[in-house]
Order: structure tokens, then C-alpha cells, then sequence
């Protein structure tokens, strides 16, 4: 039982007439008194004549998944199972963070009938939005006191990642298909698949001679035959490991996200282009275990299974096993890889771990690190127009160099390292790839 404004409003209005008339009529404690109890009674006839919020019958009709930002409409329908008629609001429990709009609904379902409310849903954060009660609150006809019961309805929808990188991947797949040739653009190197053969212009590559090339056409078209090269072009049916580092530094946030949804973007593109370039690719999401896997797939299926086994992921709030890396890395692929490790390159303390462990990986694979920078320490670099801002602006100062040297020791180790502020984490990412297969690395 709950009581209403309307039965407040109406205490209220009555007690000052009655009162004043009762102290004319120097029974002012009385007359107030009866006031009360007429106003209880009035409320207790009008909670006895509301229909019961439990004779409702409920079912749910929602989506099962959106992507993050976007809107989508859930109903829920209520059938009144009871002689009377129900007046009232119902409030459908979602979590706050799948931003449900209208949280309360007022409704009137006559005896029998079934009325359909429709909640909008705009979710603001990745993962399962569920929900679990319905609040039924049914007034009577007075509308002074109500009949409140919480009943069971459940529902869930999977908010998947946005990937508004997406944008960026027309330009990097025109990029892709000069490298692969399609416009004339040949590479020469090693670790690239051999494409043709032309004859030798100044400024080639001497190592790419073909001698056995050059005698067979010797011996066919007389001595004084040009000398042959070998052209080449990017190899096709690579290997692309990504490992998405899931501990608890990917859970701080960058630009008002966390920055291991950055790396599920940057993982989302790169995949999407490595993929149209023939390469396969894998995802891992790992901490202390190892969160999601997603192995085997190409074309649509990769993406649509990289987002939803990455949806769910929420970084844990320990420090990532960095030595468990390698041997993650081994059960996905044997052969050599592009491993991409997407972590936090912040401090040598914090990146210790990380350093240990990349002479294992570079020896087999080529390596790429990257990180979220935070714009806002770049900023403060050059605001020193008071005390604060001038010490605010050293510590900013020495976070940069620090976040300098971990990659100068990356690098070190043969690793290559791309850091970017997160709108351009996913861009930067994608064009270190185009540019290694440009240099004939993969």
C-alpha cells in the first residue's frame, strides 16, 4: 500500500477549516481528529476499490542486441486478469546504464484487455542491459491511496561496440588494393610473394636478380640479353594475432571512454582490413585468463563474432600475466605472425612486464605495441600561466617522457609502437599495417 500526492493535497486542504472552525467552537482537537479519521477511512474505501497490481499478466518483446549509442524500443505488455478495471503507473527496473525512457508509464486496462507500453532503450554502456521486475502500481478511483506489487518479468539485450572507426575503412581498403597490385604498385623485399618477372632497370634491388631467369632468356634470345628481376608483392594468408590486454590498466579512461573500448575499436578495424587482404586474423582478450577468443573466421563473420564475444568483456582490476603471453600466442598460431599487443605503455614500472616478455615474441613474430595516450596531458604541457598549471604542466612533462622511454625500450626489443589519443588509436593502427606490408615485413 503506498499513499499518493492526492491524499496529501487533500489532508492538507481540510485541516486548516477544520481546525479554525474547531477552535470557534472550542473543540479544535477533536474536529482535527475527525478530519483524520474521515480522510483514512475515505482512503482505505478508495485502496479496497483499486484493482489488485498482482492480476496482471505480463510478457516482453525486446531486441537482442544494439550497438552502443543507438536507440531501439522494448514493450512490454500488460493483461488485466482481474474484474476490475486497473489505473496506475508501471515502472520497468532497467538498469540505469541502458537508458530507458519513460522509467514510469501511467496506464488504464479495463477487466480483461491488454495494453501495450513501449519503453525506448538507449544504451550508454557495452555488455548484457537486463532487467528483472515490473512495478505495478494501481490506484483507486478517488486516487488517494494505491496497491503497489513488483513482479517478475526478465529481459536482456546485448549492447555491442559501436565501431565508429568503421568510417575509415573505405580509404585504407583503396590503400590495400594499390599494395596489392591493382594499381601497378609492385614491392620488392623479402618475406613478400614473388608476382613476376621484368627486366632490370637502373635502381632495383641487385639482391633481386633472378641469375637462373637471366640465363634461361640468355640462351633463348642470344647473349647481350637483359638481366631479370623479380617483382613482388604483398604476401597474401598471413597470420594476425591480436591480443587485447584486459587488467586493470584498461580500465582507466581516456577522453570519457575506457580504454579497452579503444582497443576493441582498433581491433575492429584492423581486423576488417586484414581480413579484405586475404590474412587471418585472430582475436584474444586476456588478463590472469583468458576473457574471449574469437579463431577460424573470415569476412562478416569475423567482425560479427569479434563484437559479440567482445561486448561482454570488462577489464578486470588485476595485473595482466604478461609471461603467460607468449605460450596464448603459440596455441593460436605456429608459423610467424603480426602479433598485436593492445596494452598501456605508461611507465617502466608498469611496463616491466610487458619488456620481459617481447624478446620471445619478436624473435618469432613481428610485433606491434599499441597504447592510448590521454590528449588532455599533451594540453597541459603548455598551459603554464599560474603556480598550479606551471606544476600540473612538470608532472604532464615527465608522464610523456616516461611513456618516451617504455617505447624507446619496446623498440629495442625489434617491436614497433604506435600510440595515438583514441579517436586516432584505430586510423594509426591500420596505417602501421598497411605500412609493413609496403616494406615487404609481411
Amino acid at each position: 500500500m503506498s499513499v499518493t500526492g492526492r491524499f496529501v493535497l487533500l489532508v492538507l486542504v481540510g485541516v486548516v477549516p477544520v481546525f479554525i472552525a474547531g477552535l470557534l467552537a472550542d473543540a479544535g482537537g477533536w474536529t482535527l481528529l475527525a478530519w483524520l479519521v474521515f480522510c483514512v477511512v475515505l482512503g482505505s474505501v478508495d485502496l479496497a476499490a483499486a484493482a489488485s497490481p498482482r492480476a496482471v499478466s505480463l510478457s516482453r518483446s525486446l531486441p537482442s542486441r544494439v550497438r552502443l549509442g543507438d536507440t531501439v524500443a522494448a514493450t512490454l505488455e500488460l493483461t488485466n486478469l482481474g474484474p476490475r478495471r486497473l489505473r496506475g503507473i508501471v515502472r520497468d527496473a532497467w538498469q540505469p546504464s541502458a537508458g530507458a525512457s519513460p522509467t514510469r508509464v501511467p496506464v488504464s486496462v479495463p477487466s480483461g484487455e491488454r495494453r501495450r507500453i513501449e519503453v525506448r532503450l538507449t544504451p550508454f554502456r557495452r555488455g548484457v542491459r537486463s532487467v528483472d521486475q515490473v512495478t505495478v502500481r494501481s490506484v483507486g478511483p478517488l486516487g488517494l491511496w494505491a496497491r503497489q506489487a513488483t513482479l517478475a518479468s526478465p529481459g536482456s539485450i546485448r549492447v555491442l561496440p559501436p565501431f565508429h572507426s568503421r568510417k575509415h575503412l573505405p580509404s585504407r581498403l583503396a590503400r590495400l588494393r594499390e599494395l596489392d597490385g591493382r594499381t601497378s604498385v609492385m614491392v620488392r623485399g623479402q618475406g613478400t610473394e614473388f608476382d613476376s618477372l621484368r627486366e632490370y632497370v637502373r635502381g632495383d634491388d641487385v639482391r633481386s636478380i633472378d641469375w637462373r631467369a637471366t640465363a634461361r632468356r640468355g640462351s633463348t634470345h642470344g647473349a647481350g640479353s637483359e638481366v631479370m628481376v623479380r617483382t613482388w608483392r604483398p604476401e597474401r594468408d598471413r597470420r594476425v594475432v591480436l591480443v587485447l590486454d584486459s587488467g586493470r590498466t584498461a580500465a582507466a579512461r581516456v577522453d570519457d571512454e575506457p580504454r579497452f573500448d579503444t582497443a576493441i575499436e582498433s581491433a575492429l578495424l584492423l581486423s576488417a582490413l586484414a581480413t579484405r587482404a586475404g590474412d587471418r586474423v585472430d582475436v584474444l582478450a586476456y588478463d590472469r585468463r583468458l576473457r574471449a577468443r574469437v579463431q577460424g573466421a573470415t569476412g562478416a563473420e569475423l567482425l560479427s563474432r569479434t563484437v559479440d564475444a567482445l561486448a561482454g568483456v570488462e577489464p578486470e582490476l588485476i595485473e595482466t600475466d604478461w609471461a603467460a603471453i607468449p605460450a596464448q600466442v603459440r596455441s593460436v598460431s605456429s608459423q610467424r605472425s603480426l602479433v598485436v599487443l593492445v596494452t598501456t605503455v605508461e611507465s617502466v614500472g608498469s611496463s616491466r612486464a610487458l619488456l620481459s616478455v617481447l624478446p620471445q615474441l619478436t624473435k618469432r613474430h613481428v610485433v606491434i605495441v599499441a597504447s592510448v595516450t590521454d590528449p588532455d596531458i599533451r594540453a597541459q604541457v603548455g598551459s603554464r600561466s599560474g603556480r598550479s598549471e606551471v606544476y600540473r604542466a612538470a608532472a604532464a612533462e615527465r608522464s610523456l617522457l616516461d611513456t618516451d622511454r617504455v617505447a624507446a625500450a619496446i623498440r629495442l626489443q625489434g617491436a614497433e609502437v604506435v600510440t595515438a589519443a583514441p579517436a586516432d588509436l584505430p586510423v594509426a593502427l591500420t596505417d602501421r599495417y598497411l605500412a609493413l606490408k609496403a616494406a615487404g615485413r609481411l
